[in-house]
């Protein structure tokens, strides 16, 4: 039995708060058992991909450079040095994966539209790129044609380079126009056929310093700066759908926010409490406050403005939108996207004022795993299913009870060796659905699930390091085959009974998931080429060879001996 070998982790990460909820009841936390059930008839299931961590083809067919093109073809950016230049090959094996769709019966497929691909140089006004157009009509087709409903992220972190380049991206309140502008050839090239759009995937991942495209150190400044011009753009492409395009195509536009959960560290200290709820809205609310509600959460303002007067600063370093604005940007969500992947104890920090523009340092607080949560392998991801429930409900108090679909939730493996049995997966779909089953049952308004991911990619700095996919995909053959794990197996029966019927029945889907990964282990190891045999033919094989030279000397030795 060849078991992956994971990457332990262990985190102590600061992070920030926003003032308390009159609605959200931060002391009841029911860790309830299993609960078997059932969806709601039409709750949606599928999986989720973007076009840089699967598509590949980078410079095929007139698509132009993308930040994350350039940053990953910089040495010592990502792990091993690896590059999206051909990923998964998605944008030649589609038809094959949409097959494999199918068999899962998959209600939605949710993918990105890689903005390079179609606007090379970022502008409509200058070239459209037929062929990239074709691609993505030719997807969504095929989707259709096997009763796969596409969802579409317009804003996957793909800019187009030359902006980057010659505007300094979303520094630039100019992107604004520049993305309406992609937004709205979408809605008029696929808009008769795509009904549920995202425009931007986890901008919050803007304020990681350095660590993704296009590798600016943006602190707290420079992220406000930006979240600040994608929030606007994402109202602006909003009101264009609602002027122009919602009547006749019927659509619905959408942001996807990730957000792990905030758990008081005590839920009897008030200060701990307060400390996690600015965890989430520091994270979540950044975005979904104005969103929802035409502006800031108030927390933010207050510690924000707070540090930049400890600092001799004359305004906040959080940006300011006027009353303008902040109508404008209200109410421009006909429903959330949310990912999730795990939770962390939130508890007051105290930072030293004056410690500099820093977004971690604005939140005051500190972010704290317990040793006994399973940890896969990211160094970042702990499986803490109960987390889920919490978020959900408390998007559901926050924010008026919105239309939810989770756009993104899994668990993934950092491995030095191939394992198809994921049993963690199995394990981690298996109770993070049931958490949301139960979210439900309190009244959350969620309609689709979408795991994460279908196949296993570029999982940007990590590289192919890391592996959250149903799907094996071996990178080192050319042809890039995909190998089912047994999550897929799992996940393709909990569509099918629209959750967890009963308890026998559930027990036996894993068994049966095992089955199956045990014979795809095996044609997986027939594969000469696949990564698992890499530890053979680079490390057994030297080794053996090794010692039979030994051996050799030594038994030459003893008959020389003998001889003389």
């Amino acid at each position: 039995d060849v078991r992956c070998i994971l990457r332990p982790y262990h985190v102590l990460a600061l992070v920030l708060f926003v003032s308390a909820s009159d609605d959200f009841d931060w002391t009841k936390n029911e860790r309830t058992s299993f609960y078997y059930g059932t969806f709601p008839t039409g709750f949606s299931w599928g999986a989720g991909s973007s076009a840089y961590q699967t598509e590949g083809a980078w410079n095929i067919d007139g698509k132009g450079m993308s930040i994350w093109d350039a940053f990953a073809h910089k040495k010592g950016k990502i792990f091993s040095n690896d590059t999206g230049d051909s990923s998964c090959d998605g944008y030649y094996k589609f038809k094959d994966d949409v097959t494999l769709m199918k068999d899962m019966k998959f209600n939605h497929y949710r993918f990105s539209i890689s903005w390079p691909r179609i606007l090379p140089s970022g502008l409509k006004s200058e070239h459209i790129n037929e062929k990239g157009i074709k691609y993505y009509n030719d997807l969504i087709n095929m989707l259709l044609d096997n009763k796969i409903t596409p969802i579409v992220t317009l804003y996957h972190w793909d800019l187009p380079q030359v902006l980057q380049e010659k505007y300094g991206g979303w520094q630039n309140v100019s992107m604004v126009n520049y993305f309406n502008d992609f937004a709205n050839l979408c809605f008029e090239r696929f808009g008769n056929r795509v009904k549920y759009w995202i425009t931007f995937n986890n901008p919050w991942v803007r304020i990681r310093n350095g660590e993704h495209a296009p590798g600016l150190k943006l602190k707290g400044t420079g992220a406000y700066k930006a979240a600040h011009h994608i929030i606007k753009a994402h109202a602006k492409v909003w009101h264009t759908y609602d002027m122009q395009w919602r009547s006749k195509q019927k659509g619905l536009i959408g942001i996807s926010l990730t957000a792990d959960w905030g758990e008081p560290v005590d839920i009897t200290n008030q200060r701990d409490i307060e400390a996690a709820e600015r965890y989430i809205q520091f994270y979540m609310g950044w975005f979904a406050t104005p969103i929802f509600n035409g502006d800031y959460p108030q927390v933010m303002k207050d510690y924000i403005g707070t540090s930049s007067g400890q600092q001799g600063l004359g305004a906040s370093r959080l940006p300011v939108f006027s009353p303008q604005e902040k109508s404008y940007i209200k109410g421009t969500c006909d429903f959330l996207g949310l990912g999730h992947f795990t939770t962390r104890y939130i508890t007051l920090k105290n930072y030293p004022s004056g410690i500099g523009d820093s977004y971690f340092a604005d939140r005051d607080l500190a972010e704290l795993v317990d040793p006994q949560w399973p940890d896969p392998g990211s160094e970042w991801l702990y499986s803490v299913p109960w987390g889920f429930r919490r978020l959900l409900n408390f998007v559901k108090t926050q924010y008026g009870n919105p239309m939810i679909y989770v756009t993104e939730n899994g668990v993934s493996e950092k491995v030095l060796c191939t394992d198809l049995c994921d049993d963690w997966r199995v394990k981690y779909f298996k109770d993070y659905i049931n958490e949301m089953l139960k979210a439900i049952k309190d009244g959350a308004n969620v309609k689709g699930y979408t795991a994460w991911s279908f196949l296993d990619n570029f999982e940007w700095d990590e590289g192919y390091s890391e592996r959250f996919g149903l799907y094996y995909v071996d990178f080192r053959n050319k042809n890039k085959p995909r190998y089912p794990k047994a999550s897929v197996q799992f996940y393709k029966r909990i569509i099918s009974s629209n959750g967890f019927p009963n308890q026998r029945e559930v027990e036996s889907w894993k068994r049966k998931a095992v089955e199956t990964c045990s014979s795809s282990n095996q044609l997986l190891a027939a594969d000469p080429l696949i990564g698992h045999m890499e530890m053979v033919t680079e490390i057994v094989v030297p080794t053996v060879c090794t010692l039979c030279i030994l051996l050799s000397a030594v038994f030459l030795m003893f008959l020389l001996r003998g001889r003389l």
